[in-house]
C-alpha cells in the first residue's frame, strides 16, 4: 500500500509530490558526498497545501512527510518513495517519527507560545530520518505573532527542513509567506470515489458508502464517520428534522439549545477520554508519585495543561456545530434545487419527503435567505460569539425565511 492511498481523487497532486520526493533523494544523495546540488531539482523547503474541507489537505502532507521520510530497501532498486510500510513511513503516517512535527489549532488561533519549540526545533538537524519536517495543519489559524515566527523560518529554513502548511484557500496564508512557498491546490473528490474509498479501505457495503458519500458532498472524513459510526447517522438524521420544527418561537430557540447541547457533548466525551490520559502522563512526567502531590514549582506547568485542554473543549464544542450547520446548508441546497426544477444531485435523498414539503412551502428566495442565515451564523462562530446567541439567531431566520 503506497502513503498515496489514502488521497482520494487528487492523482495529479500526488505525481507531483511523488516527483518530489524523488528529487529529494537526489538532494539527500549529493550533499552526503559533497556534490553539486541538482539545478532542476522539483524539491523545495516549503510548501502550502490549499484546497476545500474534506479534501485531505492534511492527509496529502502527511503522506508526502512519510515518503520523504521513506527508508524501503526497494529505494536503492529504483524504487519509488513512500511505500507505506518502512519504518519512516509508517511512524511519519502514525505521527510518532522523531523528525517529523505536526501543529493543529487548539483552540481559535495558533499562538506563539505553541509555535515557539517548534520553530526552534526547524533549525535543528533531523535526528535519525532524513528530513526534519514541519507540518502545520491549520495555518488559517496562525495569529500575528505566530504568523510571524513561522515567517522568520521558512525565509531562512535550515538546510535539511522541509516545512508543510496546510490552509482552505490560498488567501487565508500572509502573502510574505505564501510567496516563498510551493503551492499545491486540492479538488474536492467525486462522490464515487469517496464511495469506491469507503468500500476498499472501511469494507462498507457498497450502497450505504454511495448514501454516505453522496451526503457529505465528497468530504472523506465526514463520510467515513458517517458510513461507520450510527452515533453520527443518528445526529445527523435529527438535524435534518429541524427544519420542519421550527414553526414557532418557542420551537426555535428549543432547536437551538439541542443544537448548541449536542455539540457540547461530543467536546465531552472527547474530554473525557483524552483529558484524564494526559493529565496523568504530565505528573508522571514531572515526577509525582502514584496519587501523590506533585513536585514544587509544577503547578503553572499543569495550568497551562488545563487551558489548552479548555481550548481544545471549546474548538471542538465548535468544530461539531459546524458539521450541523453543514448538514443544514446541503439540506436547504437541495430544497433549492427542488425549486427550481431539478433532482439531479440530491445529497439528502433519505429526507426527500420533508425536501418536496419546504420546496412546495416557499420561494428560491427565501430559500437562499435561509443559506444566508446559515452562512451568517457560521461567520458569526467563527468571530468567537456565545455558540447559543449565534445558533438561536439563525433559527429565528430560517423560521422567517
Amino acid at each position: 500500500m503506497s502513503v498515496w492511498d489514502d488521497l482520494v481523487g487528487q492523482e495529479k497532486v500526488s505525481a507531483v509530490l511523488g516527483a518530489a520526493a524523488r528529487d529529494a533523494d537526489a538532494l539527500v544523495t549529493a550533499a552526503a558526498a559533497d556534490e553539486p546540488l541538482p539545478e532542476t531539482s522539483r524539491m523545495t523547503h516549503a510548501w502550502l497545501f490549499t484546497g476545500p474541507p474534506g479534501a485531505g489537505r492534511d492527509q496529502a502532507a502527511r503522506a508526502f512527510a512519510a515518503a520523504l521520510q521513506c527508508v524501503s530497501p526497494d529505494r536503492a532498486l529504483g524504487g519509488a518513495p513512500g511505500c507505506g510500510f518502512c519504518d519512516g513511513c509508517h511512524t511519519a503516517l502514525l505521527g510518532t517519527h522523531a523528525d517529523v512535527t505536526a501543529v493543529a489549532a487548539v483552540g481559535a488561533e495558533i499562538l506563539v507560545k505553541d509555535m515557539r519549540d517548534t520553530v526552534r526545533k526547524s533549525f535543528t538537524a533531523p535526528a535519525n530520518g532524513r528530513w526534519q519536517i514541519i507540518l502545520v495543519e491549520d495555518a488559517e489559524r496562525l495569529n500575528e505573532k505566530s504568523a510571524n515566527a513561522v515567517l522568520k523560518a521558512v525565509e531562512e529554513p535550515a538546510p535539511r527542513t522541509v516545512w508543510l502548511l496546510c490552509a482552505p484557500s490560498i488567501e487565508d496564508v500572509l502573502p510574505t509567506i505564501r510567496s516563498r512557498c510551493r503551492h499545491l491546490n486540492l479538488r474536492t473528490p467525486s462522490v464515487d470515489a469517496v464511495a469506491d474509498m469507503l468500500v476498499r479501505r472501511d469494507g462498507v457495503d457498497p450502497q450505504a458508502a454511495a448514501d454516505a458519500a453522496r451526503a457529505t458532498q465528497g468530504h472523506v472524513d465526514r463520510a467515513r464517520r458517517l458510513a461507520t459510526d450510527p452515533a453520527a447517522r443518528e445526529r445527523r438524521a435529527a438535524v435534518l428534522k429541524l427544519p420542519l420544527r421550527l414553526d414557532e418561537v418557542g420551537a426555535c430557540l428549543r432547536a437551538a439549545q439541542e443544537l448548541v447541547d449536542a455539540a457540547a457533548e461530543d467536546a465531552k466525551q472527547l474530554a473525557e477520554e483524552m483529558d484524564g490520559k494526559e493529565a496523568e502522563e504530565m505528573k508522571a512526567a514531572l515526577g509525582a508519585a502514584q496519587g501523590g502531590r506533585l513536585p514544587r514549582g509544577t503547578a503553572g506547568v499543569m495550568k497551562d495543561l488545563e487551558d489548552m485542554q479548555k481550548r481544545r473543549r471549546t474548538r471542538t464544542q465548535r468544530d461539531s456545530l459546524d458539521v450541523a450547520l453543514g448538514d443544514l446548508t446541503t439540506f436547504y441546497r437541495d430544497v433549492l434545487a427542488l425549486q427550481l426544477g431539478s433532482r439531479v444531485a440530491i445529497a439528502n435523498t433519505d429526507a426527500e419527503d420533508a425536501l418536496d414539503r419546504l420546496a412546495r412551502a416557499g420561494s428560491p428566495e427565501s430559500t437562499l435567505r435561509r443559506i444566508e442565515a446559515i452562512a451568517a451564523c457560521r461567520d458569526a462562530l467563527d468571530r468567537n460569539v456565545a455558540p447559543l446567541l449565534a445558533v438561536e439567531a439563525m433559527t429565528m431566520a430560517l423560521r422567517a425565511g
